[in-house]
């Protein structure tokens, strides 16, 4: 009996994560990537001596991780080290109000009782809610795919007495009154796509994960886990085809997957894509009539928001700053609706700030300092902006904000390069140029987000942002065991 053979399509960590597991199971397996590195979203750049991780830099749920390479027979820690980051974040306020978002416990209430004194009790509260949240929504859910209605009407009873039909917003609103700590305990919806005011409160899980297991970033940056997850893969036997761009897959008779590229074209018994989930099956799988129809239902969905970076490098330090920063500009609830649904550039941003130096100065020549500044503007298909005319300006107006916090930043800057949404859908295949995906509100979450196994086309999967349970680094990853498992139950192998 011929033995099975499995492609995977796009090496974002995602992707990795599946041809690790499927690789470990025993299962030949060949990861295309059409860029020169892996990672997608977690590329790298490196110029001048500066090293910029290009996507992923918040590392939360680290156990996931090991559980990746303990399933290959290798320990996580034998590839990178992760550094604790303290505080996890730093939360900037226009007026000059700051708060540390920290793990520790009487850290964190001592700044609770420094920011809003009358919401000490209210936000102890809200930890023991999202405890509860995390033990459903994520302890027995995210690594377990829906595949069928019924799967969904099983935890319906559950969702429904956590309120998942409220937003995270509108959640943290019923424990704590204060405006500046409503948006510290709602804006890690952003983190995964999720407009706060319409992101499901199962998304307040993310606050008791990161106090459960820590904010971590990788030494080296996270092109180093990269790096270390692509080296795993090859270990295990694994090929790894860089610059090799998938350009369709055709269905043949006996139930074969043809991968074609430009210089092969390859049978495969099935395929995990993680791949844009449009561009999947509006290209990839296009000649076929139910990938035509299920890509015609997918244009009609509610996509995330896109974002704008600006990677530039310093010839100089500076002191005192955070690994991670979110600077909040003048308006919160307005601005996102305009991020979400406008229909053109917002005049305002607020932005998260990256400092990867402040935890690993080896990312940038001695005496200087890497950054990236993330502004969350609106997708293509909401605001066609020029991008190729104002990303100049616009990047230039991120760096002028900033100089509040980095004085003369714009005299120091000697490396500088931009992110666009029209770099999302040219480089990535990003639908939109969304940079998450589809959007995580409750109607696209579990079963009604495009499931780890298609129903309609025999060995197709799903693995990455688009599929259950989303975005983020602990999503992408869970997905691939949620996919792999399916794919080795349907090949008859033992899980893995």
């Amino acid at each position: 009996m011929a033995e099975t053979r499995v492609a995977v399509v796009g090496a974002g960590l995602g992707g990795l994560a599946a041809a690790i597991r499927l690789q470990a199971a025993g299962v030949p397996t060949t990861l295309f990537e059409a860029r020169d590195l892996p990672g997608g979203r977690a590329y790298v750049y490196q110029e001048g001596g500066f090293t910029f991780d290009a996507g992923p830099t918040v590392i939360t749920a680290p156990s996931c991780l090991d559980e990746l390479f303990a399933v290959s027979g290798k320990r996580l820690s034998d590839f990178v080290e992760l550094i604790p980051n303290r505080p996890f974040y730093r939360i900037l306020w226009h007026d000059g109000t700051s708060f540390d978002y920290d793990g520790d416990p009487e850290t964190l209430l001592a700044e609770v009782e420094r920011l809003a004194p009358a919401d000490r009790e209210g936000f102890e509260r809200f930890h023991g809610y999202s405890e509860q949240v995390y033990e459903k929504g994520y302890g027995e859910l995210v690594a377990h795919p829906f595949l069928r209605l019924r799967d969904m009407i099983r935890v319906a009873p559950d969702l429904l007495r956590l309120r998942a039909d409220r937003s995270v917003y509108r959640t943290v609103s019923r424990f704590v009154r204060d405006e500046r700590l409503r948006q510290v305990l709602s804006f890690n919806s952003l983190l995964i796509g999720g407009h706060p005011f319409e992101a499901s409160s199962i998304y307040t899980l993310i606050h008791f994960l990161e106090r459960d297991e820590g904010v971590h970033f990788v030494r080296g940056g996270t092109g180093a886990l990269v790096r270390a997850m692509a080296d795993c893969f090859e270990s295990l036997g694994g090929e790894l085809r860089l610059a090799t761009p998938v350009r369709r897959v055709r269905l043949e008779g006996d139930g074969g997957h043809r991968v074609c590229t430009d210089s092969s074209e390859e049978r495969f018994d099935a395929v995990v894509s993680n791949a844009d989930v449009l561009h999947t099956y509006a290209r990839l799988y296009g000649e076929h009539p139910r990938a035509r129809r299920r890509a015609r239902r997918l244009e009609r969905k509610q996509w995330s928001m896109s974002v704008f970076l600006v990677y530039f490098g310093t010839d100089r330090r500076y002191e005192g700053l955070a690994h991670h920063s979110v600077i909040f500009g003048p308006r919160y609830r307005p601005l996102l609706d305009e991020i979400f649904h406008g229909k053109r550039l917002p005049r305002d941003f607020s932005l998260y700030l990256h400092a990867p130096t402040v935890s690993d100065p080896s990312l940038a020549p001695p005496g200087c300092a890497s950054f990236y500044a993330l502004s969350p503007v609106p997708h293509l298909g909401n605001a066609p902006v020029d991008w190729t005319r104002e990303a100049p300006a616009y990047a230039d107006r991120i760096l002028a904000s900033l100089e509040r916090l980095l004085p003369d930043l714009r005299r120091h800057v000697v490396v500088q390069r931009t992110f666009t949404p029209d770099d999302f859908a040219s480089e990535l295949a990003a639908h939109h140029g969304s940079a998450f995906s589809l959007a995580p509100i409750l109607r696209q979450s579990a079963w009604f987000r495009p499931h780890n196994r298609d129903p309609a086309i025999p060995g197709l999967y799903l693995v990455g942002a688009g599929t259950h349970p989303g975005a983020g680094v602990p999503g992408v990853v869970n997905s691939a065991k949620a996919t792999v498992s399916l794919v080795l139950e349907d090949i008859g192998r033992a899980r893995a």
